[in-house]
């Protein structure tokens, strides 16, 4: 499937992806755990190019959680990852087409050799605003909500606040995602149970899953993803 036939499917405007399964994936086809984040990152990139194709402005992609750090290949995805970041800073199709790259979740407390890596991708795309990519990295989902109720309650307590007008908006306004829309697709590669990724702006999302480990998912899976969505209903 190509974006031609996508011609008349409405298009989501944020679509955020769980990439789960990949040390299952490495044991799955035998080959070390760094080939399989080999082909993460590169479907990585292969998806942005698909969303920037189909002038879907939002791509969310849920790389790292809180929970990670105790896996033995964490070293391993550290490399991975740090490595992936810097050829990201300098590739054609981020800049061309002035894709600005945010991190959401506790990122500075990773490794430095990451977080470095992470800084640079930030800076060298930070003045770009024709589309936006997430990368969630030492994210928890209910740990957002946690930390936008720390700042409120900060607030609170210096008498910027009052208590009283606590709502919905403000709870948006202090997550990590504030800046941006909330996603209409989710789509879930890996065991197929439910995601804490932006939890806070996910209730009226589609959720899409596609009974695949995420190196095993493709662009045809992709668009057939959107073109369910774009069904409506």
């Amino acid at each position: 499937m190509t974006g031609n036939d996508l011609i008349g499917f409405r298009l989501p405007t944020h679509i955020a992806l769980v990439t789960k399964g990949k040390n299952l994936y490495a044991k799955k086809h035998n080959i070390p755990i760094k080939n399989a984040y080999k082909r993460s990152n590169k479907l990585i990139l292969e998806t942005i190019e698909s969303s920037v194709k189909l002038r879907i402005p939002i791509t969310t992609f849920y790389l790292l959680s809180t929970k990670t750090h105790d896996l033995e290949y964490f070293s391993i995805l550290v490399d991975s990852l740090s490595e992936f970041f810097n050829e990201l800073s300098d590739n054609g199709l981020i800049h061309k087409n002035m894709v600005k790259v945010s991190v959401l979740g506790k990122w500075y407390d990773l490794p430095g050799k990451l977080v470095d890596s992470i800084k640079n991708l930030i800076e060298k795309t930070r003045d770009y605003d024709a589309f936006f990519v997430n990368l969630c990295l030492n994210y928890d989902g209910q740990e957002e909500i946690v930390d936008a109720v720390r700042l409120i309650s900060r607030q609170i307590k210096a008498g910027k606040l009052d208590a009283e007008l606590i709502n919905k908006e403000l709870i948006k306004e202090n997550i990590y995602s504030s800046y941006f829309l909330p996603p209409d697709l989710i789509i879930i590669n890996g065991p197929k149970r439910m995601s804490d990724l932006l939890l806070w702006d996910s209730p009226d999302a589609k959720v899409c899953f596609t009974n695949k480990l995420w190196p095993d998912f493709d662009m045809v899976e992709f668009m057939d993803a959107i073109k369910e969505y774009g069904k409506g209903g």
